[in-house]
C-alpha cells in the first residue's frame, strides 16, 4: 500500500509539469486507476501494477515533449 502510496504521489507531481490545459484530466485519470487498484486481491501483482504506470507515465510526458528525466523518482518507486 505504501509503496503504490508513493507511486500516486509521484504521478501527480509529474502532472503539473504538463501544460495547464491538461492537468485536470491527467489527475483525474490518475486518481482513478490508483482508486480501481487499491485493494489487491494478489499482492504479487503490484510490480506489474507500478511498471504500466511508470510506463504510462512516460508516455504521456513523451506526449507532450516533457523530458524523461523528470520521471527518475517514479522510476525509482516503481522498480522491483
Amino acid at each position: 500500500m505504501e509503496k503504490g502510496l508513493r507511486a500516486y504521489m509521484e504521478v501527480l507531481r509529474l502532472v503539473r509539469r504538463l501544460p495547464a490545459e491538461t492537468r485536470p484530466y491527467y489527475a483525474k485519470y490518475a486518481r482513478e486507476n490508483f482508486v480501481n487498484y487499491r485493494n489487491l486481491d494478489d499482492p504479487s501483482t503490484l510490480p506489474d501494477l507500478l511498471r504500466r504506470a511508470y510506463n504510462h507515465s512516460l508516455w504521456v510526458l513523451n506526449k507532450y515533449s516533457v523530458e524523461e528525466s523528470v520521471a527518475d523518482s517514479l522510476k525509482k518507486v516503481c522498480s522491483c
